[in-house]
């Protein structure tokens, strides 16, 4: 008996793992489109912001204090543009990667 144990637990086990169902991730679709949406949204109303702040500021004439409103356009940009790009499909991902050819 001790030596059949072990594997009548392994076989107990799969028994176990074959009878799991599937998983449905159609939800998960959806969430990540919210989510691009948002990054969209939010990047151009950080972008803007940051853009509307920085151009009052030059034409008060104070340079240095518009200076981080830039860096909040950029930042808004980096989100507008990286954001939405890395939440998306990953099919549309690898179109983006170059491919490369094996030359023989």
């Amino acid at each position: 008996m001790k030596a059949i144990t072990p594997a009548l637990i392994a076989l107990s086990f799969a028994g176990v793992a074959h009878a799991q169902g599937t998983m449905d991730f159609s939800g998960a679709t959806t969430l990540m489109g919210s989510f691009k949406t948002f990054a969209i949204y939010a990047g151009a109303v950080i972008y803007f912001g940051g853009l509307i702040f920085a151009g009052i500021r030059m034409m008060s004439g104070r340079f240095q204090d518009a200076i981080p409103g830039l860096f909040g356009a950029l930042f808004g940009a980096g989100v507008l543009g990286w954001g939405a790009g890395w939440i998306g499909t990953p099919a549309r991902r690898l179109q983006m990667v170059p491919r490369l050819t094996h030359i023989s």
